[in-house]
């Protein structure tokens, strides 16, 4: 009977045990961890269709699992950096669970893999956004007129100027798109911020990367904007857009934000214009509180 008790008792706190799974995403990934011996599987899908089930079986048992991305270039690094041999089933573990404290994860909800798949990718690009955008405020460094530090600068510029839109913004869904171009790629970050019963909701995450970009885009000068798109049941919805300048955003007027929206921006070719769709002037924003850093 006690014995019994013993086992019941280690079974509940198996349950409260929080674990991270890494999910060598693709075929590319896959044949990299070939390379070493420990790893067994030869085969991508049957890789994936085990993993799978690993995930539903700790689901049924009632344990919350994490899902990361396991990259084997990282991981080599992480090995020779930390002197563990890579070819060990524990040093990939280790490596995991660095991953669950330190990269992007989704948690597992019982979805297939194939549906949760985009989820984690989507997941491993905001982050990466967010990673590149952080490390360009960093490099701006402090102003030689006056030492403020012009990265953090325009990130508290960058969170007032997104605090006016959503107070400026009709009631709604909100869903809000950012893009910053240059080398070597276009930054982008979305945000979603529902006006439910006058109490806005967001999630926090996506703000800090929107707000991130937002200020890349202020700080440097490059090419960008921002778009809008409110959602209102028993209306259309409204569009509106800005073009991001060093002084702030400059609004488009309804004509351009349709010319954006019905233009192929590859072949240049006219769009049909969505039904049900509004292309509207930005609201005002007002004076934007305290002047921009222009030393």
């Amino acid at each position: 009977m006690t014995h019994t008790d013993h086992r019941t008792l280690r079974r509940v706190l198996h349950r409260e045990v929080a674990g991270t799974v890494g999910l060598l995403a693709d075929e590319h990934d896959f044949r990299a961890m070939r390379r070493y011996d420990s790893f067994v599987f030869d085969d991508h899908t049957t890789y994936l269709k085990h993993m799978e089930a690993v995930l539903r079986t700790r689901a049924l048992q009632g344990s919350h699992t994490t899902v990361a991305l396991f990259d084997p270039e990282d991981y080599a690094e992480y090995c020779a950096e930390t002197g563990l041999d890579p070819d060990s089933h524990t040093s990939r573990a280790r490596f995991t669970a660095v991953l669950a404290s330190t990269g992007p994860t989704v948690p597992y909800d019982g979805r297939p893999l194939a549906d949760l798949l985009p989820t984690l990718i989507d997941e491993a690009v905001r982050h990466a956004t967010w990673e590149y955008a952080a490390a360009i405020l960093a490099r701006l460094g402090a102003c030689a007129s006056c030492g403020e530090d012009l990265g953090r600068a325009a990130f508290t510029r960058a969170s007032r100027l997104l605090v006016r839109i959503l107070d400026a913004a009709p009631p709604g869904e909100r869903h809000l798109v950012c893009s910053v171009s240059g080398p070597p790629e276009t930054l982008v970050a979305v945000l979603h911020a529902d006006d439910i019963a006058d109490r806005m909701e967001l999630d926090e995450s996506e703000a800090f990367e929107f707000t991130t970009v937002l200020a890349v885009g202020l700080a440097t000068g490059s090419p960008g904007g921002l778009v809008m798109r409110t959602s209102k049941p028993g209306s259309p919805d409204r569009i509106h857009g800005w073009r991001l300048r060093v002084h702030g955003l400059e609004p488009l007027t309804a004509g351009e934000v349709f010319d954006a929206y019905c233009t192929d921006a590859e072949s240049g070719e006219l769009i049909s214009p969505e039904s049900n769709v509004d292309y509207c002037e930005p609201p005002d924003l007002g004076e934007e509180p305290g002047p921009a850093h222009c030393h």
